[in-house]
């Protein structure tokens, strides 16, 4: 299993950035997926998460209403839309893939590489 993460770079606070997540090698479409992400000296934290039909999402209370997760089965493809991004957002974002189809606690069995998302104030 691959999973490729990309639209990270540089953006202003108050920007916009649509990170993608391409997935090979498993039947994407019946799992769930989740972003994660890591700034410098900290944890991996949980951002969000969407079911294997894309009609369930969670997220972090931190990215409510800012952030937004989707997904092309047709293109085994998983996206997160940042709107109104802040400094705090800035670290490495993870996409990942569960071994269940629906949204609950537990850590993902496959992960991307991640892609760095850096906000400027």
């Amino acid at each position: 299993v691959q999973l490729q993460a990309s639209g990270g770079g540089l953006v202003q606070a108050g920007g916009s950035l649509r990170l993608s997540c391409a997935a090979s090698g498993r039947t994407f479409t019946a799992y769930a997926m989740g972003w994660f992400r890591q700034a410098p000296g900290k944890e991996r934290e949980f951002v969000g998460a969407i079911n294997w039909t894309g009609s369930t999402t969670s997220y972090t209370d931190s990215v409510k209403g800012r952030f937004t997760i989707s997904r092309d089965n047709a293109k085994n493809t998983m996206y997160m839309q940042m709107n109104s991004l802040k400094s705090e957002d800035t670290a490495v974002y993870y996409c990942a893939s569960y071994r269940w189809g629906t949204i609950r606690p537990g850590t993902p069995h496959y992960w991307g590489q991640g892609t760095q998302v850096t906000v400027s104030s």
